[in-house]
């Protein structure tokens, strides 16, 4: 009898490792373009967040159409990488590989203020996880016409700021070159002087996640240093 149990409950377990397997497997299959989609619309919204559009879920794709003009890829070089599609680049796993070999998004816009602006996306670390957002140039390529930021679990009330209009406004008409040469922009503590057109004030208390912001700006946008120059007007 004691075998004939302990025969009975290996079948039960393993038959049941076997449907819960199957079920997850299942639902993991029929979520998927449900959670594929969500994300698209999540990027589109923060695309136009950096233009100073907003939007959410129920109209974010129709305003993409309408402010969205075009987008390319481009290596450090500053040269268009052909057959690439922007909007598919998965920046985190392109700074995986060497900079040469790395492809590099840009999406092109018009706001409603008639200012055409170029948006690059950024990807990087804070405290306690990644950080990103996209920020768009105007015509100069060298002027900050709008940001956004996002986290994934940064401390609530101090680096999780960094995603608040106080904090990210700051950033607008800050200028990323100085005399041609490109310095980025700085996130700067109470007692740090100030650099004129290429500072911010940090989030109070957030030291960790604001410097983990400058180098996420520093790191990504010095990338695309050769078509800035290029391209600039």
């Amino acid at each position: 009898m004691k075998h004939f149990s302990n025969r009975y409950i290996y079948i039960f377990s393993s038959v049941m490792v076997i449907v819960v397997a199957t079920v997850l497997s299942l639902a993991a299959t029929l979520l998927k373009p449900q959670q594929e989609k969500n994300l698209e619309v999540e990027k589109k919204k923060m695309i136009l967040e950096s233009i100073k559009v907003p939007a959410d879920k129920k109209n974010a794709e129709a305003l993409y159409d309408k402010y969205l003009k075009n987008s390319q890829v481009i290596n450090s070089e500053g040269d268009i990488k052909e057959g690439v599609d922007a909007f598919n680049v998965e920046l985190r796993a392109e700074q995986k590989k060497k900079i040469e070999e790395q492809s590099l998004p840009l999406f092109f816009a018009t706001t409603d203020d008639g200012v055409n602006v170029t948006v690059i996306p950024l990807e990087g670390k804070g405290l306690w996880g990644p950080l990103w957002g996209y920020v768009s140039l105007r015509e100069d390529l060298n002027t900050i016409y709008g940001i956004t930021f996002d986290h994934k679990g940064e401390t609530p009330g101090l680096g999780a700021e960094i995603n608040q209009p106080f904090f990210e406004t700051q950033f607008f008409d800050q200028k990323l070159f100085e005399e041609g040469r490109f310095v980025s922009v700085k996130v700067q503590k109470n007692n740090e002087k100030p650099v004129e057109n290429h500072s911010v004030d940090a989030i109070s208390g957030g030291t960790i996640t604001s410097k983990g912001l400058e180098k996420m700006i520093y790191d990504c946008l010095i990338k695309y240093e050769n078509y800035l120059k290029k391209n600039a007007k």
